[in-house]
């Protein structure tokens, strides 16, 4: 009797051709073969990039149904909607039409307001996504690059939004704008050509209303396509130099260990991007934001109290409000220090150093490796401080922002709130830094503690001589692979050689300086390192259960 053939399945012709074809000129079968099955490493604080990506995506979304209906026009018109308290109010029809999406297109309040969520949730993740690397050092060789591509993209959302939430001309982004406009023209030597460049003539409208258009142009066109070209940058670097981990088991700087791309990680990444959209639909139902209606068209003369930006501008405004009233008059221009200072000074402070951070680290350390596996924040505590101090550093701006809320709502002096933040600003970094560098110091002390003498079994036993301790038993091996993974600091190259020679490092002043910051990173080191045994009696048996230890 013969065996049974089983037929194989074959793709229809019309498909199979089309992928000949496809795979024939670009080798595409070859490409998803070698990389569908690539590997990425599981950790909760991985899905904050993801969010970022996400949002960015519903951005794009919701901003394509928001463009069909909006007109980016200066120009005046009546209103004669359906919202009855603005009937017959002269406006942009740039107000006019965002009315109209709020109250006259179907769903067209939920997608503004998904749309303005969604830009919120985007920034705040950027910005959670941005400190998660920091904290743990994974903008460290190789991946100094993506760093930076993560700090434009931080930078350009900053103007995105504030393009953003200035379109639909209300008084509140109206106010905003008087404010950029303010900035520009603080610069000095360029600043009033800035200001006439965007602008296209004097505020609010410019020569012929065209400060709306070119907004409009800016916001949905030049620098999403320039987001879309650093998000493609990023994920193409990332996916050549694979991701960072966590340090577990099996994890190292030469094996990566986790989830394949298909089908873990595309599952995951699905299911993420139905929670994000879910989240932000949510949001943009119940939770109402920038209700441009109670706001009025822009009027030069009114302002509404209790103005502020979205949050992630709240540093740049409570620099401005805390800022003292100082300018300068030489060779008749006068500069605007109250002004100029606000705008660039704390914002060039945190990017400038963030953007250096990774470079000055490295040559402070002396390490030049690749770094694949990520620190915990207590075994870098000169970092995670500093870090620690830009967040107090950029918290205390932020709340300086809403100083007349705070005043109002606390029932203390205006004037009182003011003068705290101008000293807070400077004094609270420094403490930040101290108390986050003894903390990890503490930890490291616990750690060093954990695999030394073990952790506490609870069992109470008793000597010949009548003594009583308690039996420490070894750390569980997940706890202790993750202690383990603390470098313990490596001393610096020697100053002198055995002639007495400097090293030709150590010379000048930036050798001093170089030589000085290294001592500032390792001093205060706690070492980690497996004994076999503790000591007064807290011995730590290897290989028994607590039944046996209690016998």
């Amino acid at each position: 009797m013969s065996e049974a053939t089983v037929p194989t399945a074959t793709a229809p012709k019309a498909v199979d051709g089309t992928l000949t074809f496809i795979d024939e000129r670009l080798g595409s079968t070859t490409f998803f073969k070698r990389n569908v099955k690539k590997v990425f490493p599981d950790h909760w604080s991985f899905m904050l990039g993801e969010i970022a990506l996400y949002s960015f995506i519903i951005l794009l979304l919701t901003g394509t149904f928001l463009t069909l209906w909006f007109q980016p026009s200066m120009h005046e018109t009546v209103y004669e909607g359906s919202y009855e308290p603005l009937r017959g109010v002269k406006m942009s029809q740039a107000y006019a039409s965002a009315l109209h999406i709020s109250f006259d297109v179907r769903g067209g309040l939920l997608m503004r307001q998904i749309h303005h969520w969604a830009a919120i949730l985007f920034m705040a993740s950027i910005m959670a996504h941005m400190l998660r690397v920091f904290f743990t050092g994974a903008y460290r060789k190789p991946r100094e690059i993506n760093w930076l591509i993560g700090i434009v993209m931080f930078t350009l959302g900053m103007l995105e939004g504030l393009f953003g939430y200035s379109l639909p001309d209300d008084l509140l982004s109206g106010t905003g704008l008087r404010i950029t406009q303010g900035v520009l023209e603080s610069i000095p030597l360029v600043g009033t050509y800035g200001y006439m460049f965007l602008f296209g003539g004097e505020f609010p409208e410019g020569l012929n209303g065209e400060l709306i258009p070119r907004l409009f142009t800016l916001h949905i066109l030049l620098i999403p396509g320039i987001f879309l070209a650093l998000i493609t940058a990023h994920m193409m670097i990332m996916w050549h130099q694979k991701h960072t981990a966590m340090p577990t088991k099996n994890q190292s700087n030469e094996q990566v260990y986790g989830y394949p791309f298909y089908p873990v990680f595309m599952a995951k990444t699905g299911a993420y991007f139905l929670f994000t959209f879910g989240v932000l639909a949510l949001l943009g139902a119940f939770a109402q934001i920038n209700p441009i209606w109670q706001f009025g068209p822009y009027d030069p003369g009114a302002i509404s109290s209790g103005s502020q930006p979205d949050f992630y501008m709240g540093i740049l405004e409570g620099s401005l409000r805390i800022m003292p009233n100082w300018e300068t008059t030489a060779f008749g221009h006068t500069v605007s220090w109250n002004v100029l200072i606000p705008a660039l000074g704390p914002l060039g402070i945190i990017f400038t150093g963030a953007a250096l951070w990774p470079f000055l680290e490295r040559w402070v350390t002396g390490d030049n490796r690749s770094h694949h596996v990520n620190d915990r924040p207590r075994n870098a505590p000169v970092r995670t401080g500093v870090g620690m101090a830009a967040v107090a550093f950029y918290g205390l701006l932020w709340l300086a922002g809403a100083n007349d809320v705070i005043a109002e709502k606390f029932h203390v002096s205006l004037f009182a709130t003011t003068w705290f933040f101008r000293f807070a600003v400077f004094i609270g970094p420094v403490l930040a830094y101290i108390i986050t560098k003894r903390i990890c110091l503490g930890l490291q002390r616990k750690d060093a503690d954990t695999i030394g003498h073990g952790v506490e079994s609870g069992i109470i036993v008793a000597s010949p001589d009548g003594m009583f301790s308690e039996r420490h038993e070894p750390a569980r091996e997940e706890d202790r692979i993750k202690i383990l993974s603390k470098e313990n600091a490596r001393p610096g190259a020697p100053e002198t050689d055995a002639n007495g020679i400097p090293a030709p490092g150590t010379k000048g002043p930036l050798g001093l300086l170089r030589a000085r910051l290294q001592r500032a990173w390792t001093m205060d080191d706690v070492p980690v390192e497996e004994h076999g045994h503790g000591h007064n009696g807290h011995e730590v048996e290897e290989g028994k259960t607590k039944k046996e230890l209690s016998h």
